[in-house]
């Protein structure tokens, strides 16, 4: 007998929306990093803080998008084991 297919329901939905609105807020901060960079640093020491932002940005943009497309091919980032692992009560001492 094998066990019924797992019905996700939203969950990816609302995961997807979630990566996506926190890679948003990411590009929001890293512009203003790069903005406060650029003001109030000399020119070469504003420029390595702008070339960190950037490869702090894309370094964070291409964990959102392996994550977001995680999602859309497995229908749910987290499976059911890992759920139940997670939720499970520590052990005593």
């Amino acid at each position: 007998m094998t066990a019924p297919a797992r019905d996700a329901g939203l969950q990816p939905q609302r995961t997807r929306l979630a990566w996506r609105r926190t890679t948003l807020a990411g590009t929001v901060t890293a512009v203003l990093a790069v903005r406060a960079s650029v003001r109030a640093a000399s020119p070469l020491t504003g420029a390595v803080l702008v070339l960190l932002c950037c490869v702090c940005w894309l370094a964070f943009l291409g964990l959102a998008h392996l994550r977001i497309s995680t999602l859309t091919r497995h229908g749910s980032a987290m499976t059911p084991s890992s759920a139940l692992r997670s939720t499970a009560p520590d052990p005593a001492p």
